[in-house]
């Protein structure tokens, strides 16, 4: 499978300019920057995106944007009323796929949220609590529908304990939520079988939690890539 062709800032915007000049076609640009068959609109594409916001439309965000629900609704409602999906994605310098997403999900009355991307809650250094404050976390987590990121960062925390207080809690309610390695077998009183035992147990344990935290932060980086991949690469 070939990769796609990752274009500049600067041939971007160079490519607008001599459209717009009138020195050269769509077509043209698109050859001589070695698009494939479809370039045209690619370049086309840009245009659309340069007429509304400059260069800037151009220049990647260094931080995820944040996106309210009125802005969500604002921008569904624009596709509804007749714009095209590249009229409102260059309007508001956003992606193709966010206008269609929003707008279908507008369409099958699914509820529009504020986006506001925290990617640190997820490597947030673990915090030591008490039981108490442990079902208090909980506790609001579970009133706010199980928002475990705005939980974590209300609470200074990380997501993974947020996700495991909860989930203990729900299982075992608040016994679930008590700390119960101050009360194992000292070390001197075990056999060695169980030494060992408790050391692969410990091992396992930590790979486990590294597992879940990378699959986190996997789901994150696509986000990412997801919010900014058509600012570099237009189809």
């Amino acid at each position: 499978m070939s990769r796609k062709v990752k274009y500049t800032v600067e041939q971007k915007i160079q490519a607008c300019i001599e459209y717009l000049s009138g020195s050269k076609s769509s077509d043209q640009i698109a050859k001589e920057l070695n698009m494939p068959k479809c370039g045209g609109r690619t370049v086309r594409t840009w245009i659309n995106m340069y007429r509304v916001n400059g260069e800037a439309a151009f220049i990647r965000h260094l931080k995820n944007r944040k996106y309210t629900k009125e802005f969500k609704e604002i921008v569904a409602r624009e596709k509804i009323n007749g714009a095209s999906d590249r009229d409102v994605a260059a309007k508001h310098n956003i992606s193709r796929s966010l206008v269609q997403s929003w707008t279908n999900m507008y369409n099958s009355n699914i509820e529009l949220k504020d986006y506001d991307p925290h990617p640190e809650v997820y490597m947030a250094i673990r915090k030591s609590t008490t039981k108490e404050e442990k079902i208090e976390i909980v506790n609001y987590c579970l009133e706010h529908n199980k928002d475990y990121k705005s939980t974590a960062l209300k609470f200074e925390c990380s997501y993974m304990q947020v996700y495991d207080w909860v989930k203990k809690y729900l299982i075992k309610g608040a016994e679930g939520l008590t700390d119960t390695r101050g009360h194992r077998k000292e070390e001197k009183d075990l056999s060695e079988l169980e030494k060992a035992q408790r050391r692969i147990a410990k091992l396992e344990h930590e790979k486990q939690e590294l597992i879940r935290e990378y699959t986190l932060l996997k789901k994150v980086e696509e986000l990412e890539r997801m919010w900014s991949t058509d600012f570099l690469n237009q189809k």
